[in-house]
Formats: C-alpha cells, sequence, structure tokens
C-alpha cells in the first residue's frame, strides 16, 4: 500500500560555503498535488542543477507553492555571525525565520531540514506560530521534494544576489572557496580597498584572514 503524502515544509540554504555573496535560506510548503507537479519539472537538489535551470525552476516553484526566501547580505550576515560567533545557530534562526513566513498565511503540522546541527537550534529560534509545529532534520534531506524545491529557490536567489553585486562593483565575483576566489577577493581591494571588503564578503572565512 502507498504511504499517504504529508503535505510538509522543506527548508534549505544556499551560500553557506562561498566566500563572496549572501546566505539565502528559503523554505516551501508542498502538498500532494504539488509535489507531482515539482517532481514533473525534474525539481531535485539544487547542486545536481545548472544556473540556468535553477533559475527557470524557481518561477514555477513560486507559482505553485507558499514559500519564503530570507536573503542576509553580506553587512548583515558578518554583524550576526560576530554577535553569534555559531553559523549553526545563524542557520537556525533564518531557517526558522522561513518557517514562520509560511506559518504566517499557510497551516502546516510538519516541516523538515538538511541536517546541519542540533535540531534545538531551529526550535528554540521559533516564534509563536512555529512553536507547535513538528520538525525534522535529515542527512540528505534533499532527497525530499520539499526540501529540493526549497534549495533550488535558495540557490536562484543567491545566484541573482552575486549576479547583482557583479553589476554593482563590475566584477565577477567567484561561486565556492577556490584559488580563484582569492584572486578575486586582491583584485576588489586593489579596486575599492580593503576596507569594504566585508560588504562583499563572509569575514569569518580563512580566505578573508589569508588576504
Amino acid at each position: 500500500m502507498e504511504q499517504q503524502f504529508i503535505p510538509h515544509i522543506g527548508t534549505d540554504e544556499s551560500g553557506k560555503g562561498d566566500f563572496f555573496g549572501p546566505l539565502v535560506i528559503a523554505g516551501v510548503l508542498v502538498n500532494e498535488k504539488s509535489a507531482e507537479i515539482f517532481r514533473n519539472l525534474g525539481i531535485k537538489d539544487s547542486k545536481k542543477l545548472t544556473d540556468k535551470k535553477i533559475l527557470s525552476l524557481s518561477t514555477e516553484i513560486k507559482k505553485n507553492a507558499p514559500h519564503s526566501v530570507i536573503i542576509i547580505s553580506n553587512q548583515r550576515y558578518n554583524e550576526l555571525y560576530s554577535g553569534i560567533r555559531n553559523l549553526n545557530k545563524l542557520l537556525a534562526w533564518g531557517h526558522a525565520r522561513a518557517i514562520e513566513n509560511i506559518l504566517n498565511s499557510s497551516r502546516c503540522s510538519y516541516a523538515l531540514s538538511d541536517k546541519f546541527g542540533d535540531e534545538s537550534y531551529i526550535e528554540n529560534a521559533l516564534m509563536k506560530n512555529g512553536k507547535s509545529i513538528e520538525l525534522k532534520q535529515m542527512i540528505k534531506a534533499e532527497s525530499d521534494i520539499a526540501v529540493a524545491s526549497a534549495s533550488v529557490l535558495a540557490r536562484a536567489a543567491f545566484v541573482q544576489k552575486l549576479d547583482a553585486m557583479g553589476k554593482t562593483f563590475d566584477m565577477i565575483f567567484q561561486k565556492g572557496c577556490s584559488p580563484l576566489v582569492k584572486d578575486t577577493a586582491a583584485l576588489f581591494i586593489q579596486k575599492y580597498g580593503k576596507e569594504r571588503l566585508h560588504e562583499v564578503c563572509k569575514t569569518h572565512f580563512k580566505t578573508f584572514k589569508e588576504l
């Protein structure tokens, strides 16, 4: 007998391992109908999709499901991190906000996220609307259609923000943390000075200290 589909919120983040660009956390509430639509569209973990595909899929997700996208700019990220000093707690704050935002307009009793730290971090960050939700973290949660959809929304927003940042500073900001990233950072310092680097990067990364 086929197991009944339980409507649920999936959350995921993008930009956590990228020196340049924001941290983005997204949440998507998927029901049986939208789950089928998303599977037919080929939605899966964003790491397995091209940027072009991610951007086109994100439009379909937004049309078919309640969602929330939290974008923490580099300046705000660095302020929050200097206060919290714990990336998992900062992630939990973002995941909790995404869940809360969806619950403001939609009813749901279950949420799932990828495992990144103690589950109590998200539970403690939830406010009034989220206190009654059942919350689970799972290793490789992107295999779940709601979490995969959230990963696509988060990555799409990250890609768009990184592109906009490139236009603002007339530069191409590399993704990830490769030697090319360090070269880009050196070029940015040459053009704008080290004192402005915190506007475009995550300052607690080892790359920042090496510069």
